[in-house]
């Protein structure tokens, strides 16, 4: 109990000291790459390199079965599949949130060389998950029509997205605790694994969609339910797939024998995945909210202004990749080394995340500046008058992508110490206020040219409120795994009781 309270109290033992525990602790294993030594910035690359790989393979699975869905459909199908997947990631953006809170957690006691406190944090996770895809699936299944109208889906589309969107539904389970395990592993430090899954689900959805759709060879001809098929079988292979891999490979995250009670959410857990993981998932919903009012704003302009609109933002889902990897490889560098107390590496970390932004996003930006034109021309055609608009939206817009990766990188750095609601109410201020705000209000007088510098403006927002908040906000508070202790010492001390098999950071 002295040992827990002074965890809870921010305190961490000294060298060596033994955690008092009821659970027996296996001899701690080293996750797959320990991210608390070595150089800093070769750490971060090797990291970071995987998961843009799996970030580029899972954009480019999206692409290509797009592509199966209008050749082989038409118009209609393809305008099924985007309503259907604007539900879609609707669905993940909270599941997305809940899944970094129990990551950190894992990264933490990973950094702390608790093994039993990663199991827990990931049965707790494992086990909200399952109960969550399960309800959604049931509850989507039911009511996906009721769904489509609120959209306003096309009248000639409904059958063709209820078809597609009711299979995608069943998908939900595998998709959910899919997307887990592989954010846990990445939060033991293992980045190639999730890689590899990518991988072999980009084959098998990509390779199933035409035989599925069009019935080749013994498989059945199912149209669009086909590619949501596929999308299921999929999902499912990678899930038994990395289970079995866990498995034989004994990774940290495994849970045996009694360690299967840890499925049962503990309810200090619980709390934290839940309080932290909602203002995560809310920052998704932010940006996809921002993203549909702009969307509405460009339509004012005209079909040529939206179409190069569209496809610059084609090319911009690619430009934040690197950003998108190199944050998730500073949340968990920065979290295990929380875990393991050392602090010193965390600036250090911080620094080399922004150092990597700016030289990867901005070489890519360059790189896409100088081609872009024949890039277009795949969407549109070489003669097409949105192209140039296009690239003059791409001009002014690309380079807030430098800003939104440094942005992203300080994200990371305090959010891997439970800090989220900095983050949340910078993003409202910054793209809700900020940028569309600028956007609405100048559009009138200013023209559309307003609606493309509204992006370097919220990202410059975003990232001045975002440095402020790294150099002099209440971030170092004690971690996440220390409000875990502190509500399980607070539970049992109140019921008179030793709290029993709980996380141990200093163990």
């Amino acid at each position: 109990m002295k040992h827990a309270n002074a965890i809870a109290r921010g305190v961490r033992p000294k060298e060596g000291a033994i955690a008092n525990t009821d659970t027996p602790q296996p001899p701690a294993r080293p996750a797959r790459r320990d991210l608390t030594q070595g150089p800093i910035a070769k750490t971060l690359l090797l990291f970071a390199l995987p998961t843009l790989g799996s970030n580029v393979l899972q954009s480019l699975n999206g692409s290509i079965n797009s592509i199966w869905v209008g050749r082989f459909l038409g118009e209609g199908a393809l305008a099924a599949t985007t309503n259907a997947n604007l539900v879609m990631f609707l669905m993940f953006a909270l599941g997305f949130g809940f899944g970094m809170a129990a990551t950190i957690l894992v990264g933490q006691s990973m950094g702390a060389r608790d093994v039993i406190g990663a199991r827990r944090a990931m049965g707790t996770a494992l086990g909200l998950f399952a109960i969550i895809s399960v309800v959604i699936a049931l509850l989507g299944w039911l009511f996906a029509p009721h769904l489509l109208r609120i959209l306003s889906t096309p009248a000639d589309s409904q059958a063709l997205a209820l078809a597609y969107l009711r299979v995608i539904f069943l998908a939900m389970p595998p998709m959910f605790i899919g997307v887990l395990l592989t954010m846990g592993m990445r939060g033991t430090g293992d980045s190639v694994t999730p890689l590899q899954l990518m991988i072999l689900s980009v084959i098998l959805d990509a390779g199933l969609n035409p035989l599925l759709i069009r019935g080749i060879g013994p498989f059945p001809r199912m149209g669009i339910a086909g590619s949501a098929t596929a999308t299921l079988i999929a999902n499912y292979v990678v899930l038994v797939v990395g289970v079995a891999y866990i498995y034989l490979k004994d990774l940290p995250i495994r849970l045996r024998g009694s360690e299967l009670r840890f499925l049962l959410p503990n309810p200090a857990l619980l709390k934290v995945i839940l309080v932290k993981g909602l203002p995560m998932g809310l920052q998704m919903l932010v940006f996809s909210f921002s993203g549909l009012v702009m969307i509405g704003l460009v339509n004012r302009a005209g079909v040529d202004v939206t179409a190069a609109y569209g496809i610059a933002q084609q090319l911009w889902t690619y430009v934040q990749m690197p950003a998108l990897a190199i944050g998730a490889a500073v949340s968990a560098m920065v979290a295990q080394n929380i875990g393991a107390g050392r602090w010193e590496r965390v600036g250090r970390i911080t620094r080399a995340g922004v150092i990597t932004n700016v030289v990867m996003t901005g070489a890519l930006i360059v790189i896409i500046l100088l081609f872009d034109r024949p890039i277009f021309a795949l969407f549109v055609g070489g003669n097409s008058p949105a192209i140039p608009i296009a690239r003059h939206i791409q001009l002014i817009g690309s380079w807030s992508f430098l800003l939104f990766g440094a942005t992203l990188v300080l994200f990371s750095t305090v959010r891997a110490n439970g800090a989220v609601y900095a983050p949340l109410i910078i993003l409202i201020l910054s793209v809700l206020v900020g940028r569309l705000g600028f956007a609405a209000a100048l559009l009138p007088h200013y023209g559309t040219d307003v609606l493309w510098w509204s992006f370097p403006l919220g990202s410059a927002i975003s990232l001045g409120l975002a440095t402020a908040y790294y150099r002099f906000g209440d971030w170092r508070h004690p971690g996440m795994i220390s409000q875990v202790i502190e509500e399980e010492v607070a539970e049992h001390s109140q019921a008179d009781g030793e709290p029993g098999g709980r996380l141990n950071p200093g163990g």
